[in-house]
């Protein structure tokens, strides 16, 4: 598919979906780096020890953690890109799933949640990706909605960093890096593959989850007992690999499968075309004129 001109206005009337092309997650998920994200949200989720041994036993996760990523990654798509309709029906979902395997327990999916949010925020700020104060609050706030998707009231949800630095303050003291979080550890490092597939998965994957595991918080590199380089060092290595994924041009990026930018672009007009620069502009409607002049 050839892509119309960048910034070229938006002409169709069509469904925007639960966020649409003027939202902070329209724009921050449209980076890859959200791969490093999502691989790096699987690592502190597993520090839980409920919702970890929930995974392990209702889960394929161990057989097919490729497909677990895929589906999230549909998910995600789907629910920022898709229609409103497409969006609710993955929702109900993964409520039915959550109900049939038992793992619908609020205070489970709230830390799910939780730290899926802070991994797709932390990993866009950290690698480069300019988002305000405000920007990143307006994030958090705007996944209540996809809380909601997943079956959590909004209003037990953070609606801000702040919110959420408090909700990781609370549950820490629940966290722990025991043998099935441990077991998460070495099969993100080292995931079974076809033998063909092993030159790959030492150069490609064990860099990726390398990156993820690095750009965790300090507190979780203490509860795996496996050091960090340090949060320097791990914005450093989140800049590179940011730089180096943006690189490749969004018209190759987008043309992998399921295509729910492309989809949405086609539905929408050009105008809805995901892109960096966008934030700038949005950051000061987000942060009003006053602070736009001061910075």
């Amino acid at each position: 598919m050839t892509f119309p001109r960048a910034g070229a206005p938006t002409y169709t009337g069509a469904d925007p979906g639960l966020f649409g092309p003027s939202s902070v997650t329209w724009q921050v998920h449209g980076d890859p780096m959200m791969w490093i994200a999502g691989v790096r949200a699987l690592y502190l989720q597993a520090l839980h020890p409920v919702a970890v041994r929930g995974v392990l036993i209702n889960s394929t996760f161990m057989e097919d953690a490729w497909g677990r990523l895929m589906r999230t990654a549909n998910f995600v798509g789907t629910t920022t890109y898709g229609t409103t309709e497409a969006a609710e029906r993955a929702g109900a979902r993964v409520r039915k799933i959550h109900r049939l395997l038992g793992v619908d327990d609020p205070e489970l999916l709230l830390w799910v949640h939780c730290a899926e949010i802070d991994s797709y925020l932390s990993v866009a700020r950290r690698s480069g990706l300019p988002l305000s104060d405000a920007q990143a609050d307006a994030y958090v706030d705007e996944h209540r909605e996809s809380a909601r998707l997943v079956g959590l009231d909004p209003a037990d949800v953070p609606s801000g960093t702040a919110g959420l630095a408090a909700y990781f303050a609370a549950v820490r003291p629940v966290l722990a890096g025991g043998e099935d979080a441990r077991t998460v550890d070495a099969f993100l490092r080292r995931p079974p593959v076809h033998p063909a597939l092993v030159p790959a998965r030492e150069l490609v994957w064990r860099r990726v989850a390398s990156v993820a595991y690095a750009s965790l918080p300090p507190f979780a590199h203490a509860l795996y007992g496996r050091p960090g380089p340090g949060v320097r060092a791990a914005d450093r290595q989140l800049r590179a690999t940011g730089n180096f994924l943006r690189a490749i041009p969004s018209q190759l990026r987008w043309q992998l499968p399921p295509g729910h930018i492309l989809k949405a672009v086609a539905r929408l007009g050009p105008g809805s075309r995901p892109a960096p620069y966008k934030l700038k502009a949005q950051a000061a409607i987000l942060d009003g004129p006053g602070r736009a002049q001061r910075n």
